[in-house]
């Protein structure tokens, strides 16, 4: 999927090398690792171009779902997938737009504050674009973890870093090809 992958922008390029290295290293998923992959979904729904951004408490932001592997995972959409179910309670999410081989719409390697025992470390996260079917169905996994649809505009303006602000416009541009 990497092999496959074109970056969109120059620290897209530098990011996309580093993570392509760790994988020719052996296991890219090896939290112990000062950077390690991760697999995200910015969950979308499509009919209002709304997207569901996630209260991370050690981030101090809102983010998009998503998180590390389990043991003997390795697809990174999966992953996606199983973390975005997890965190958000939505059962019925599927990969948008519809394919028979899910494509990243971001690789971004993204700094992770120390916490929870773990020092500072990176991640670098694999991004996709799910949909659910029955939006109105979201349940947060915590009450540290509050969710909230929100329109495009207002989520690109809400999220405090760079990386994921990148990742919503290309979304904006791609949901705009869709629907134009």
């Amino acid at each position: 999927m990497l092999e496959e992958y074109e970056p969109r922008s120059a620290q897209e390029a530098v990011d996309l090398e580093r993570v392509r290295a760790l994988v020719a290293a052996g296991d890219p998923w090896n939290r112990k690792l000062p950077l390690h992959v991760t697999g995200s979904a910015i969950v979308l729904h499509p009919p209002s171009a709304r997207v569901l951004l996630r209260w991370h408490q050690r981030q101090q932001a809102w983010l998009q779902v998503g998180g590390h592997a389990d043991p003997g995972e390795s697809d990174p959409f999966a992953i996606a997938l199983r973390e975005a179910t997890e965190e958000t309670g939505l059962q019925d999410l599927e990969p948008w737009p519809q394919a028979a081989q899910p494509k990243p719409i971001h690789v971004a390697v993204v700094p992770v504050p120390a916490g929870r025992g773990e020092p500072a470390h990176e991640h670098a996260d694999v991004r996709f674009t799910v949909a659910p079917s029955s939006p109105d169905s979201i349940r947060p996994e915590s009450e540290k973890a509050a969710l909230e649809w929100l329109d495009l505009r207002t989520a690109i303006a809400r999220t405090g870093t760079d990386n994921l602000r990148e990742s919503l416009e290309r979304l904006s541009a791609l949901l705009a090809g869709q629907c134009g």
